[in-house]
């Protein structure tokens, strides 16, 4: 008899902890989520602002390692970043505001890559992961950049306009009632970046609080990492 998939469900996968040190030195914890079968594409999560409790298993990346593996064959990679602290443990380092992290981002897909052999790698930034993912996501490997919640603390103009010369896509979704960014003001703040696809996600918070909300972010996900797989299943 199949079950409603709900916020806590675990669906099957082949799952590794993992040690990646940077450029710097830094050992960074993490965990991939394999499928066990066929993997068709692979998602690398930037996650929200460790200063504000935003860690490797903050609620959407969790649920996407819990789920797309099985439901869509998608490999789910998630760490945290220097100074950050979930059950995996504390990766080395001390927070720096989106600066040396970017030697977090290039050590992770770097792993990716060299030692996962990962194809069609797409990077999701959620809230603070999203500035991330625009300023240090440009390893020409990955496949494009999905960016949740996008509040722009941080991203420049001039920062923005460097994705106008790559052909690779960047996809914004910005919740209706973003405390931070809501849909108009993320047209006009994403101005200079000409290539950005902003889908506006009605009814949708900054923290996507609620099954509804999770169930269409990893939707969007899917849709792009591994479209015939979508729409995901709301039971299994």
């Amino acid at each position: 008899m199949s079950e409603v998939i709900r916020a806590n469900t675990v669906l099957p996968s082949l799952r590794t902890a993992f040690r990646v040190k940077t450029a710097d030195g830094h050992l960074l914890v993490g965990e991939v989520a394999m499928p066990i079968g066929a993997c068709v594409g692979a998602i690398l999560c930037l996650h929200p602002l460790p200063t504000a409790g935003g860690m490797m298993d903050s609620h959407i990346f969790k649920k996407a390692a819990n789920r797309l593996p099985e439901l869509a064959g998608i490999a789910v990679v998630r760490f945290n970043t220097r100074g950050t602290t979930s059950e995996a443990g504390t990766s080395e380092g001390e927070f720096d505001f989106g600066k040396s992290e970017g030697l977090d981002v290039e050590a992770l897909l770097n792993y990716c890559f060299e030692e996962l052999s990962l194809t069609n790698l797409w990077v999701i930034g959620w809230s603070f992961g999203t500035d991330l993912a625009l300023q240090h996501a440009k390893d020409s490997r990955h496949a494009g950049v999905i960016l949740l919640s996008p509040p722009l603390r941080t991203t420049t103009p001039e920062q923005l306009t460097y994705w106008n010369s790559d052909p690779r896509p960047v996809v914004a979704l910005v919740p209706e009632f973003d405390e931070f960014l809501n849909p108009p003001q993320a047209m006009e703040r994403f101005a200079p970046m000409h290539s950005i696809e902003i889908i506006p996600m009605l009814d949708a918070k900054h923290l996507w609080v609620g099954e509804p909300s999770v169930s269409r972010v990893l939707n969007e996900i899917v849709a792009r990492v591994a479209p015939l797989r979508a729409p995901l299943p709301t039971e299994y």
